[in-house]
């Protein structure tokens, strides 16, 4: 450590004691007992850093929301908003973004400040962090989300303690909304510098609660930083709740027993396991359970698909019938997406009839954007057409998916061999399928997108030509789509650029390199003594309004 932190060492020292103290006494306590305000939940894959430039999975993202802040957020409506900016403004060819920072926000207390009392933040800091993502030693996994998109030179400027600039190297819309992701949290270059390696364990940022301790594989509690900026209509300060206390129960069926017993108040997503069990079919909370227990749904930025590998300089797809548009159309009709969605998913999703671009975002439109639906005639049509009645003298199609995932694909072959088309299905490893779409030796195989940040062009790079995989697996290219494209990337209108983008997904249902299966909800099991727990599209847990009985 450095010298600042070694002349801290007695206040460091209670610091200590104080959290050994706490941890004691949240670690004992249960929904039911007198600690009421603190609020359980268990994360099955454990926390691997709370390092924000390492805010690469959700295990992760969830207690960085809570422990940091980013210059803007995205609230349950899916619209972002300010948060330690309180305005932004385009200039320069909207090549430059300057923002104007939010006035008396405090990092939280900690040993690396003077005398440990949290400072205030200003533009250095978020300079600092920017510069931090960026940086080779730092090997960030956040590092692609200005790559190829901010200045090489100055990306990054401190105007003065209030003002930041962005400096782009093409205009860049969707850039407002990769701000809001965890890995753009602001962090204090104190505490970098002064923990090192350690940084991961000992954050500090200026977020509605602050870290208690973590013990790694046990838990990992945070309490209510009294110093938090945001109030609400009436001027309370939040956040409500007293505390946030993590498990690491590695079971789902332990996971299920503690919230059963009210040892968690939420579990996140309904494992296999237990689904018949608690939901009807159509997706609803069963009689024993729907007076004890809430059931939150709302759409999840993930989209379910099949790829199809369409690069018509691959020697793989020159002799895969996939290579003719009618029949990549003919697979799209083939199949009963609803009866799927029913008696395989117990109706969680919705059957995607529109375009790549799944519900939850602004630019999804079910009219303007028409996909397939079931038409096992019109399949059939479309196989003759192409030169294969009712499915003669077409070859096999090999099917490729992971093991978790062989049920849906035996559906799927199933439904297909009915419309004629004849489908084998192979089970093999996830890095295994990963490594073979990534080098385009996978002509046909099962996939899905999640949302990185709240803008429909993050789904639709996965088709832009001039990317490579990831994210564009499929290796579609069409000049028509890539200018769209591009277009959409300059224009500053949002409902203009939401037509841009409603156009380039209606050619992709047309092209069909890809088959829609579902648009994706998260779903969260709440006990009814939680309220205002709303979490958005994006799956964030948001904890600030949180008011637990």
């Amino acid at each position: 450590m450095n010298a600042e932190i070694k002349t801290n060492q007695s206040f460091f020292s209670l610091y200590i004691g104080f959290i050994i103290v706490l941890l004691a006494a949240v670690a004992g306590c249960s929904s039911h007992g007198e600690h009421k305000n603190i609020f359980h939940y268990n994360e099955v894959s454990g926390i691997a850093s709370l390092d924000p430039a390492f805010a690469k999975n959700q295990s992760v993202m969830w207690p960085i929301h809570q422990l940091y802040n980013t210059l803007v957020e995205v609230d349950e409506n899916m619209i972002i908003k300010p948060s330690l900016a309180t305005s932004w403004q385009f200039s320069g060819g909207n090549k430059i973004i300057t923002f104007h920072l939010r006035q008396k926000v405090f990092f939280h207390d900690d040993p690396v400040f003077k005398n440990g009392k949290g400072r205030q933040l200003n533009a250095g800091d978020v300079a600092f962090s920017f510069y931090r993502i960026i940086a080779k030693k730092t090997a960030s996994p956040g590092a692609w989300i200005f790559n190829n998109r901010v200045d090489s030179i100055t990306p990054f400027t401190a105007v003065d303690d209030s003002t930041f600039q962005i400096k782009l190297l093409e205009p860049f819309q969707p850039i407002i909304g990769i701000l809001s992701m965890q890995y753009c949290s602001i962090v204090p270059k104190e505490a970098v510098d002064g923990y090192k390696l350690e940084f991961r364990r000992h954050p500090v940022g200026t977020g509605p609660f602050a870290l208690v301790a973590w013990e790694e594989g046990q838990a990992l509690v945070m309490k209510k930083n009294i110093h938090y900026f945001e109030t609400d209509s009436s001027g309370a300060s939040l956040p409500y709740l007293d505390g946030i206390k993590v498990n690491f129960y590695d079971s789902k069926a332990t996971e299920f027993l503690e919230f059963q017993q009210g040892r968690l108040d939420f579990i996140n997503d309904i494992d296999a396991s237990f689904k018949d069990e608690l939901l009807t079919k159509t997706g609803n909370l069963k009689k024993q359970w729907d007076t004890k227990l809430t059931l939150n749904k709302h759409p999840y930025l993930n989209i379910e698909y099949l790829g199809i590998l369409v690069d018509t300089l691959n020697t793989a797809v020159l002799a895969s019938p996939l290579r003719i548009v009618k029949i990549r159309q003919a697979i799209n009709f083939a199949i009963d997406r609803h009866k799927m969605m029913l008696y395989l998913r117990n109706s969680i999703g919705t059957a995607a009839e529109s375009g790549f671009v799944p519900k939850g975002l602004p630019s999804f439109n079910l009219t303007a954007v028409q996909g397939y639906t079931y038409n096992i005639e019109r399949a059939r049509e479309l196989l003759k057409e192409a030169g294969y009645p009712q499915g003669e003298g077409l070859p096999v199609i090999t099917l490729l998916t992971i093991p978790n995932y062989a049920n849906l694909a035996s559906y799927i072959a199933n439904e297909l061999n009915q419309a004629g088309i004849k489908v084998q299905v192979e089970a093999i490893q996830k890095n295994l399928l990963l490594e073979q779409t990534s080098k385009a030796q996978a002509t046909f195989f099962r996939g899905s997108w999640i949302a990185d940040y709240p803008d429909a062009e993050n789904f639709l790079a996965v088709f832009y030509g001039k990317n490579p995989a990831p994210p564009n697996y499929t290796r579609y290219s069409n000049k028509a789509y890539d200018q769209l494209y591009e277009m959409a990337l300059r224009e500053a209108n949002d409902s203009a650029r939401y037509l841009l983008y409603q156009q380039m997904d209606r050619l992709i249902i047309y092209d069909a390199p890809v088959v829609p299966l579902w648009y994706d909800v998260a779903m969260h099991l709440v006990h009814n003594n939680i309220h205002h727990f709303y979490p958005n599209s994006l799956n964030m847990l948001e904890l600030r309004r949180v008011i637990k009985n």
